[in-house]
């Protein structure tokens, strides 16, 4: 679907733009894509009902991968036609390049229409291997970028967790960290159901980011839980 069919099928809503932004590189590879992908596919009929409790919000998914560069794997597409496709594993950590990326869909011309803020879930289990800063600095000055709901999902104990907070940029949000299948599950699907009832909710007192940060999972159990 084109941006013009989108914006004409939505002008009578508000639109809910939700970017999720998963790490593809090699160390990824194995069991925590399966479970990834597993967790995707599980998480979109919860997101659909969400999206349906607020039948005057137009919710927009599109997906960005990252491994050696990146690039878009899901176009924008209203989340009730969304279809998984699985993500592969391989090569680097080019975070950088995503956001890079990212900020040039975060503007009045990528997201055309009456608008919500934007949520971006940032699932990553590594640290960059490029210039993250840049990218990080170019998403933040794009129209919408701080604006924008960011969550992170660190995977297991080698995920950067000061890079994922920096992303985030907020004082009481920590990244949420899965380490193991059944976490990474849960963790997904508050992610992405959670932020579009927040965002699509009248504010009333906290803000959105204020309030997702008080119903966040808690943190995980001791290392006798982890498995990644």
């Amino acid at each position: 679907m084109t941006l013009p069919d989108i914006e004409t099928a939505g002008l009578s809503h508000r639109q809910l733009n939700f970017f999720l932004v998963v790490d593809c590189s090699g160390s990824m590879a194995g069991d925590k894509m399966a479970s990834l992908n597993y967790a995707l596919r599980a998480a979109l009929p919860a997101m659909r009902e969400a999206a349906a409790d607020n039948p005057e919000t137009r919710v927009m998914v599109r997906v960005l991968r990252f491994s050696t560069g990146a690039a878009w794997h899901v176009e924008p597409t209203p989340v009730e036609a969304v279809e998984w496709g699985d993500l592969q594993a391989d090569g680097e950590t080019h975070m950088g390049a995503a956001l890079s990326l990212l900020a040039g869909a975060l503007t009045p011309e990528g997201m055309p229409g009456r608008q919500l803020p934007p949520v971006v879930v940032l699932v990553s289990d590594g640290q960059p291997t490029d210039t993250f800063e840049d990218g990080l600095a170019r998403l933040m000055a794009s129209p919408y970028g701080r604006k924008a709901i960011r969550i992170a999902i660190a995977i297991g104990a080698d995920a950067d967790l000061d890079v994922l907070t920096r992303f985030i940029g907020h004082p009481e949000f920590r990244p949420l960290q899965a380490h193991n299948a059944e976490s990474l599950v849960n963790r997904i699907k508050w992610a992405t159901t959670a932020p579009v009832r927040s965002v699509s909710t009248p504010v009333t007192g906290a803000t959105p980011m204020e309030r997702l940060a008080q119903e966040a999972p808690a943190a995980p159990p001791p290392a006798d839980a982890m498995v990644w």
